[in-house]
Parts: structure tokens; sequence; C-alpha cells
């Protein structure tokens, strides 16, 4: 009788566990976007090259996610944002400092609720220079247009 029930309970956690997989990949399917980046950029510790890259959430809460190009991928956390009204099309916001663009943040159109990257080391570093050069300069702000896949 323990065995059974041993054997239910096992049963059990693993249709909820698959159902939460198949959940958290069809979230992440549904907010596939893609976008043409013209110029290089920086999203974590890595540098992507310009091109053609899909943003997508990698996980059910959404605070995972997955910059892909041709050649490489990159996984970033973030954290929620909010707008006073919803985007009207997909974007991605770059900082500028210079010839330095960092990705920053992402934004889904219809939504009023975004993504904001964690700032990178070298981002923090740049922000840090720029302060103790006392310069009233920061970043730019940088808008490239996505589109859903």
């Amino acid at each position: 009788m323990a065995k059974q029930m041993i054997k239910g309970l096992a049963m059990l956690v693993l249709v909820v566990m698959l159902s939460l997989v198949t959940a958290s990949a069809t979230k992440a399917q549904s907010s596939r976007q893609v976008a043409n980046i013209p110029f290089d950029f920086v999203v974590g510790s890595e540098e992507l090259q310009a091109g053609e890259y899909r943003v997508e959430t990698v996980s059910s809460t959404g605070m995972a996610m997955k910059i892909s190009g041709e050649h490489k991928g990159v996984y970033r956390l973030s954290s929620t944002i909010t707008a006073s009204r919803r985007a009207e099309t997909g974007k991605l916001v770059f900082h500028r400092y210079g010839n330095r663009y960092f990705l920053a943040e992402i934004w889904t159109p219809g939504e009023s609720v975004g993504r904001e990257l964690l700032k990178s080391k070298d981002e923090k570093a740049v922000e840090r220079e720029l302060a103790a050069a006392k310069s009233s300069r920061q970043y730019e702000r940088v808008e490239v247009a996505m589109a859903r896949h």
C-alpha cells in the first residue's frame, strides 16, 4: 500500500513539473521578438556584433532573458519596469556612452510593463569614470524597434 502511495505521489509530482515546463516554454515562445541592431553592443560581460537578434524570456517569471544572434547567445537577468502608457511597438533600449552601447531595457508591444537588464560591471565602470571626471554627461538613450517572430 505504501509503495502505491509513493508511486502515485511521484506520478503527481511528475505531471505538475511537466505542466510547469510546458507553460514556461509556451510563455517564452509567445514573447519572442526579433531586432536588427545596427551597431556592436554589450549584454552583461559579452560583446555582440551588429546583426539580427532574437529576444525571448526563458523563465515563467520573465526574469531570465535570452538574446541570441547568428553566432552568439547571451542570458541575462532582468527586473520589471513600468511605463505610464503601453508601448506601441516592441523595442530595445540601449545606454550609449561614446561609441559603446549597453542593452538596458526590453519592451513588448501593447504592454506597459517591460524588462530592465541588470547593469554590467563594464557599464558601472563607465558610469564611475564619468562621475570621477565630474562630467555632467551621462548616457544617451538609443531605441531599436523589434517585431514579433
